[in-house]
């Protein structure tokens, strides 16, 4: 029987997806995992069918239940959010450009179960070499295995209280937002609740593996913020 359930919003990116769910698919605990496919190429759609049942997960195409562009962010929270409420379960977010280790969701229910108050508990981010990466460059020099922190969470690999889920309806994120991590984590906040990150559990994270266009930070800054503010995109 599943522990908690785990959730990847997809957009392309097959490769990484597929590295995301075989590493959740090899967890030391048992989970549902749920692939959101949001409006994503039709080899992608392909490739994630092909594998569901091999690697076990599920797809959900948000296609079927939505006609507005991507990103669809605010929907795949509202959809999560009430599958884990019906299920009783925790709700864990690993998106498509991040790697867990064996017994990293273990850690992070683990923690979660023994912390008071939990509301988001989060993996420090690192490198193919291990090291402190983006998102989470600021907590680079900190030395401690656990941090309760009042800065942003990201959702890289975030796990979601069954307590802060029931205080909190997602049906009530902006509309104007294409992302949610540092509104959640302000509201966990407001809402009584602890946010924490786990030094000493991290994940391996491909910064924008999964949203190509987003490199474009560094190799192009002027294009990159173009987009940004001109086009309305990647609104946090």
């Amino acid at each position: 029987m599943a522990e908690l359930l785990v959730i990847t919003p997809v957009k392309n990116s097959l490769g990484t997806t597929l590295d995301t769910a075989k590493a959740i698919a090899g967890s030391s605990v048992a989970v549902r995992h749920i692939i959101f496919n949001d409006f994503s190429s039709g080899e992608t759609k392909a490739g994630l069918e092909a594998n569901e049942a091999e690697i076990g997960y599920e797809v959900i195409h948000l296609e079927d239940h939505t006609d507005h562009p991507s990103p669809n962010y605010k929907l795949v929270l509202q959809m999560a959010q009430k599958m884990a409420k019906g299920a009783g379960l925790p709700l864990l977010v690993v998106e498509s450009d991040v790697v867990v280790a064996h017994n990293t969701i273990a850690e992070l229910l683990d923690f979660q179960k023994s912390a008071k108050k939990s509301g988001l508990v989060g993996s420090v981010t690192v490198d193919e070499n291990g090291a402190v990466n983006f998102p989470y460059l600021k907590f680079k020099g900190v030395k401690e295995a656990v941090i309760e922190t009042n800065r942003s969470l990201s959702f890289c690999c975030t796990l979601f209280s069954r307590e802060f889920l029931e205080q909190y309806d997602f049906i009530g994120l902006d509309e104007a937002k294409d992302w949610y991590d540092t509104f959640i984590s302000k509201k966990s906040l407001e809402l009584g609740f602890k946010n924490h990150v786990l030094m000493n559990a991290p994940v391996w994270h491909r910064p924008h593996a999964s949203r190509p266009w987003k490199q474009l930070k560094y190799s192009n800054p002027l294009k990159y913020y173009f987009l940004k503010f001109w086009k309305g995109m990647d609104k946090i």
